[in-house]
Protein backbone atom coordinates (compact mmCIF):
# COMPACT_ATOMS: atom_id res chain seq x y z
CA UNK A 1 0.00 0.00 0.00
CA UNK A 2 1.65 3.23 -1.01
CA UNK A 3 0.20 6.94 -0.15
CA UNK A 4 0.81 10.35 -1.96
CA UNK A 5 0.36 13.57 -0.03
CA UNK A 6 -1.81 16.02 -2.29
CA UNK A 7 -2.88 18.81 -0.62
CA UNK A 8 -3.27 20.84 3.26
CA UNK A 9 -6.15 22.63 4.03
CA UNK A 10 -5.85 25.72 6.35
CA UNK A 11 -9.11 27.85 7.26
CA UNK A 12 -8.81 31.22 6.54
CA UNK A 13 -11.52 34.71 7.34
CA UNK A 14 -11.07 36.63 4.28
CA UNK A 15 -10.11 34.27 0.97
CA UNK A 16 -9.75 37.81 -1.34
CA UNK A 17 -7.27 38.88 1.50
CA UNK A 18 -5.27 35.44 1.62
CA UNK A 19 -5.46 34.82 -2.33
CA UNK A 20 -3.63 37.77 -2.70
CA UNK A 21 -0.52 37.28 -0.33
CA UNK A 22 -0.57 33.55 -1.21
CA UNK A 23 -0.24 34.92 -4.75
CA UNK A 24 2.10 38.43 -3.72
CA UNK A 25 4.26 36.20 -1.37
CA UNK A 26 4.83 32.37 -2.72
CA UNK A 27 3.54 33.24 -6.43
CA UNK A 28 0.43 30.19 -5.62
CA UNK A 29 -2.26 30.37 -8.08
CA UNK A 30 -5.95 29.16 -7.83
CA UNK A 31 -6.40 26.10 -10.15
CA UNK A 32 -9.80 24.87 -8.82
CA UNK A 33 -12.35 26.26 -6.53
CA UNK A 34 -15.44 24.78 -4.93
CA UNK A 35 -18.22 26.77 -3.49
CA UNK A 36 -20.98 25.35 -1.08
CA UNK A 37 -24.63 25.41 -3.06
CA UNK A 38 -26.05 27.19 0.12
CA UNK A 39 -22.82 29.75 -0.11
CA UNK A 40 -21.88 28.08 3.45
CA UNK A 41 -18.12 27.91 2.75
CA UNK A 42 -15.73 27.93 -0.55
CA UNK A 43 -12.86 26.00 -0.99
CA UNK A 44 -10.09 27.08 -3.38
CA UNK A 45 -6.70 25.20 -4.46
CA UNK A 46 -3.44 26.81 -4.79
CA UNK A 47 -0.66 25.29 -7.11
CA UNK A 48 2.95 27.33 -7.22
CA UNK A 49 2.97 25.40 -11.23
CA UNK A 50 5.99 23.02 -10.18
CA UNK A 51 4.73 20.07 -7.98
CA UNK A 52 1.82 18.20 -7.91
CA UNK A 53 0.85 19.37 -4.00
CA UNK A 54 -1.62 21.70 -3.53
CA UNK A 55 -2.75 23.86 -0.31
CA UNK A 56 -6.33 24.06 0.17
CA UNK A 57 -7.69 27.43 1.40
CA UNK A 58 -11.39 27.12 3.61
CA UNK A 59 -13.66 30.04 3.63
CA UNK A 60 -16.66 29.27 6.41
CA UNK A 61 -19.71 32.06 5.50
CA UNK A 62 -20.64 31.63 9.14
CA UNK A 63 -17.12 32.37 10.74
CA UNK A 64 -17.96 35.73 12.79
CA UNK A 65 -13.70 36.12 13.97
CA UNK A 66 -10.53 35.43 12.90
CA UNK A 67 -9.07 32.11 13.85
CA UNK A 68 -7.34 31.42 16.84
CA UNK A 69 -4.37 29.26 16.42
CA UNK A 70 -2.67 29.40 19.83
CA UNK A 71 0.17 27.58 20.42
CA UNK A 72 0.12 25.51 16.65
CA UNK A 73 3.24 25.05 15.78
CA UNK A 74 1.81 23.38 12.47
CA UNK A 75 3.77 25.43 9.61
CA UNK A 76 3.83 24.84 5.77
CA UNK A 77 7.47 25.38 4.20
CA UNK A 78 8.75 26.17 1.01
CA UNK A 79 11.99 26.29 -0.52
CA UNK A 80 13.48 29.50 -2.42
CA UNK A 81 15.62 28.97 -5.47
CA UNK A 82 16.46 32.78 -4.71
CA UNK A 83 16.72 32.77 -0.94
CA UNK A 84 17.72 36.36 -0.51
CA UNK A 85 15.18 38.05 -3.11
CA UNK A 86 12.97 36.29 -1.52
CA UNK A 87 13.61 37.33 2.02
CA UNK A 88 14.09 41.25 0.30
CA UNK A 89 10.77 40.70 -0.81
CA UNK A 90 9.19 39.33 2.27
CA UNK A 91 10.62 42.09 4.61
CA UNK A 92 9.09 44.32 1.96
CA UNK A 93 5.77 42.64 2.75
CA UNK A 94 6.34 43.17 6.31
CA UNK A 95 5.70 39.33 6.63
CA UNK A 96 9.01 37.88 8.30
CA UNK A 97 7.74 37.00 11.51
CA UNK A 98 11.09 35.20 12.99
CA UNK A 99 14.15 34.89 11.34
CA UNK A 100 16.15 32.14 12.42
CA UNK A 101 19.60 32.83 11.28
CA UNK A 102 21.36 29.97 13.19
CA UNK A 103 19.03 27.59 11.03
CA UNK A 104 19.57 30.01 8.30
CA UNK A 105 15.88 29.94 7.61
CA UNK A 106 12.78 32.59 8.39
CA UNK A 107 9.13 32.24 8.42
CA UNK A 108 6.49 34.53 7.32
CA UNK A 109 3.56 34.66 8.45
CA UNK A 110 -0.13 34.91 6.73
CA UNK A 111 -3.31 36.86 7.11
CA UNK A 112 -4.42 34.26 9.32
CA UNK A 113 -1.41 33.92 11.21
CA UNK A 114 0.05 30.48 10.05
CA UNK A 115 3.86 30.52 9.47
CA UNK A 116 5.23 29.85 6.60
CA UNK A 117 8.64 28.26 6.61
CA UNK A 118 11.23 29.75 3.77
CA UNK A 119 14.29 27.28 2.94
CA UNK A 120 16.76 27.93 0.70
CA UNK A 121 18.40 25.44 -2.03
Amino acid sequence: MQFTCIHNNINVFDMEKSLRFYAEALGLRPVRRVDAEDGSFRLVFLEDGQSAHQIELTWLRDRKEPYNLGDNEIHLAFRADDFEAARAKHAEMDAICYDNAQMGVYFISDPDGYWIEIIPQ
